[in-house]
């Protein structure tokens, strides 16, 4: 893919070093002339550019992107960057890091954004994991598709034990993506067998997430 990143801190760099190694082409954006370091991340396209003015971005040829990232620490020009990169350049898909949770209402498709990312909240959400066996919980939503990514951590007398994973019920609106076993990533298989522990992962609606934990054996 083409991906555009705006913001060439630590954030952003961190992005395009993962892209660059999965052999995308990745393109930098960075206002602030001394963050513009093409020695750091060589196989980056590096641009000196504000990323919120609409010139710049037609000169960097954004409509030729697949993918932007609004990556700065900036919320408001996140914002800026989410809208002009949907509604002036038809990129198909935008994704704009939230630095505040306080703001994350604001990043949805009315401001061309398809997927937030809040750290703050996804942090917030690992910690409510780690206390939460048998509670379902949200770590990240997708704003255009109106669904969540969720976690249920199975309690070890969990009654699907031992049971393949066809034997879940899901409902329409939800799908089983990974399993996370004694740190393994597990690509659930319909003959898979279910242990107690496993950390269930799920793509779902927010109407069917009550469905979901009655569909794995939970007490709500």
């Amino acid at each position: 893919m083409r991906v555009a990143i705006a913001g060439a801190g630590a954030v952003g760099r961190s992005i395009a070093r993962e892209l660059v190694r999965s052999e995308h082409h990745v393109m930098l954006l960075e206002r602030k002339l001394e963050h513009v370091d093409p020695e750091a991340i060589p196989e980056a396209h590096w641009v000196h550019a504000d990323a919120c003015e609409l010139g710049l971005l037609e000169a960097a040829k954004l409509e030729s992107y697949d993918v932007v990232i609004a990556a700065t620490g900036d919320d408001k020009a996140n914002i800026v960057v989410s809208l002009l990169a949907k509604t002036e350049f038809a990129v198909r898909r935008v994704v704009a890091r939230v630095n505040d949770p306080r703001n994350e209402w604001l990043f949805d498709e009315s401001w061309g954004v398809d997927v937030a990312v809040s750290t703050p909240r996804m942090l917030a959400s690992l910690v409510e994991e780690a206390v939460s066996v048998g509670d379902l919980v949200r770590l990240m939503t997708f704003r255009q598709g109106q669904a969540n990514l969720v976690e249920i951590t199975l309690p070890d007398d969990t009654p699907l034990a031992g049971k393949p994973v066809r034997r879940i019920q899901l409902p329409r609106d939800a799908a089983l993506v990974t399993i996370i076993r004694g740190g393994r990533v597990i690509t659930p298989q319909p003959d898979d067998p279910i242990e107690g522990g496993d950390e269930l992962v799920f793509v779902a609606s927010v109407e069917v997430e009550d469905q979901l934990q009655d569909a794995v054996g939970l007490t709500r």
